[in-house]
């Protein structure tokens, strides 16, 4: 199948160990989705600086990846989401992990005022599917998530951003008893399908 990018974000002053980062790592070193996609993805973690986005995220998409499945964490959710669409605003009372805020309102002023995913409702199937309570969502936030996914959803490939919870902590298992499957682990044997989906709506377009 045709090649996927993977990415998700560094750490930033609120969430010092981003899970993000932690699961599209998982996904691109899981040998299952490897023997799904035929090749391992690649895997890109962006800083949670503004500057990332020229700097790291731009080359990767140079590169022209066919799909890219998209990761970060909404500390504020309950559950997973399924951003349908990125909005070309940018909020000038958070700064990055930098210090540094959007210099407009509009983090690109030529550009459309919002750029949807094609293949999100799709997404948000397989992940139902694979046992997941997941929703949609129309707002990916005025941050690095939604300024990342904007400037992803410009080339014509299929694209979605996934927002995670904050996983809970995993309790010891009580003796004699048994415990919940981990949160992330649960996570990456979903987006496993969303990959599946991306990639082979990436294959179709080709």
């Amino acid at each position: 199948m045709s090649r996927l990018l993977v990415t998700g974000f560094g750490p930033f002053p609120t969430v010092p160990d981003n899970p993000s980062a932690r699961l599209a790592r998982r996904l691109a070193g899981s040998p299952h989705l490897r023997r799904v996609l035929g090749q391992a993805p690649d895997c890109l973690v962006l800083d949670t600086r503004y500057a990332a986005l020229d700097a790291q995220l731009a080359p990767a998409l140079a590169e022209g990846p066919s799909a890219v499945l998209m990761i970060g964490v909404a500390a504020r959710r309950s559950r997973v989401c399924v951003e349908t669409r990125a909005v070309n605003r940018v909020s000038r009372l958070f700064p990055d992990a930098g210090g540094a805020v959007g210099r407009t309102l509009a983090f690109e002023p030529e550009s459309p005022a919002q750029r949807r995913s094609r293949a999100a409702a799709q997404v948000l199937v397989a992940l139902r599917r694979a046992g997941l309570a997941a929703v949609a969502s129309r707002d990916a936030g005025r941050y690095l998530c939604n300024a990342s996914y904007f400037r992803t959803l410009a080339a014509d490939r299929p694209v979605v951003f996934l927002h995670i919870p904050m996983p809970p902590r995993t309790r010891r298992p009580k003796a004699g008893g048994g415990r919940h499957r981990p949160a992330l682990d649960r996570w990456a044997a979903a987006f496993v399908e969303a990959a599946r989906v991306l990639a082979l709506r990436g294959r179709a377009q080709r």
